[in-house]
């Protein structure tokens, strides 16, 4: 599945480990999502930190388009992985 086909509602996880829940239907970089870690809130997440999602009872990994994994290397180079 793809970032830009993952709906509101969705449960996906993030690269750290964290669980989340869509909060849009949009595309891009960056989505909206309430997520579950030390406190639970709603903000942004890039859409490159989403590595899989909840389809029934199934985790299904994530395919990042060619624009996010050139975000995801920026974001490597410039701050660590």
């Amino acid at each position: 599945m793809k970032t830009n086909d993952i709906k509101k509602g969705t449960r996906f996880r993030l690269r750290n480990g964290w669980f989340a829940t869509m909060a849009d239907n949009r595309k891009g970089n960056i989505r909206l999502a309430t997520v579950e870690g030390d406190y639970t809130e709603t903000g942004s997440v890039y859409a490159h930190d989403i590595v899989s999602v909840l389809v029934g009872d199934t985790w299904q990994p994530v395919e990042h388009t060619g624009q996010q994994a050139k975000v995801r290397e920026l974001n490597v180079a410039l701050f660590g992985g």
